[in-house]
C-alpha cells in the first residue's frame, strides 16, 4: 500500500511545491498522477522514495514511514522514471543481478532475473548485451523488470510512458496492469489523459502542488478526463 497523509513540501526559498496531498494507493490498484510541469508529480515521488524529507504530513509505503525508516522501507519500494539509469557497461542480466542484491534481494538467481526480462517481453539476445547501446523502450522494459525480480509490493513510476514508440508504449501498459493483477500498488504520474484513464483505477489531478480532485474509473464513464484536465491546466476549474 502507498500513502500520503496531509503530505506537504515547502523549499528553502518558499516555494511551495506540495500542499498537504492525501492519497491512498491499495494493492491491486493503479494511481494516476496528473499534471503538467511543476506541478509537484515529481516532488511526490521523491518523497516517497526519500530523495527528500517533507515539511508536514507523511508518506508511508507498507505501512512504513519513509521519513523514519528509509532503509527499512526500501525492501517495499520500486522506482521506475523516464530517466532512469542503468550501469551503462554491465548487461541487463548484470544490472539485474546487482539491483536485486543492492534491493535487499540477495536470493535471486540468475535464472529469476530470465525469467524476469523474458516476461518483460526483451529479447533473449539483449540479455547479455551491454545497456549502454539500449533504445529507450528497451530501458524501460528493463526497469519494469527490475521491479518484477524485486518483487516489491509498491511500485512508484515517474512518467514511465515518457519518450518511448506507440507499440512499446502499448507493450508497457499490458505490463503495468499484469503488475497490478498481481496485487502491487502503482503509483504511477503522467502528463497524458489518455492514458490515465487507460491505466488508472483512480485518478488525481495536482494543479501548482495542489490536490485539484480525485476520480474513479467508475466516476470517469461519467465525465471527460480530458476536459476535465484541460480545464485545469487553462485555470477554469479551482480544486474540490
Amino acid at each position: 500500500m502507498i500513502e500520503a497523509i496531509h503530505l506537504s513540501k515547502r523549499y528553502p526559498n518558499g516555494t511551495l511545491a506540495l500542499d498537504a496531498l492525501n492519497l491512498r494507493v491499495e494493492p491491486g490498484e493503479i494511481y494516476c498522477l496528473l499534471g503538467a510541469r511543476g506541478a509537484g508529480k515529481t516532488t511526490v515521488i521523491d518523497l516517497f522514495l526519500g530523495f527528500t524529507l517533507p515539511t508536514a504530513g507523511r508518506a508511508l509505503i507498507d505501512g512504513i514511514d519513509v521519513a523514519r525508516e528509509p532503509l527499512r522501507v526500501k525492501a517495499s519500494a520500486a522506482y521506475l522514471g523516464a530517466n532512469t539509469a542503468f550501469y551503462g557497461r554491465l548487461t541487463a542480466l548484470q544490472n539485474l543481478e546487482l539491483l536485486a542484491r543492492l534491493g535487499g534481494r540477495p536470493d535471486r538467481t540468475r535464472a529469476d532475473c530470465e525469467r524476469a526480462l523474458r516476461e518483460v517481453g526483451l529479447p533473449e539476445p539483449a540479455f547479455e548485451q551491454r545497456v549502454a547501446g539500449f533504445p529507450p523502450g528497451m530501458v524501460r522494459k528493463l526497469g519494469i523488470a527490475a521491479a518484477l525480480v524485486k518483487d516489491a509490493p509498491a511500485i512508484l513510476l515517474d512518467e514511465p510512458l515518457s519518450g518511448i514508440d506507440p507499440k512499446t508504449t502499448a507493450e508497457v501498459v499490458e505490463l503495468l496492469e499484469a503488475l497490478r493483477d498481481d496485487g502491487k500498488s502503482l503509483l504511477i504520474t503522467l502528463e497524458d489523459p489518455f492514458w490515465a484513464r487507460q491505466l488508472a483505477d483512480r485518478v488525481g489531478i495536482l494543479q501548482e502542488g495542489r490536490q485539484a480532485l480525485t476520480r474513479t474509473r467508475d466516476e470517469l464513464r461519467y465525465e471527460s478526463l480530458e476536459k476535465l484536465y484541460l480545464e485545469y491546466l487553462r485555470g477554469d476549474s479551482r480544486p474540490g
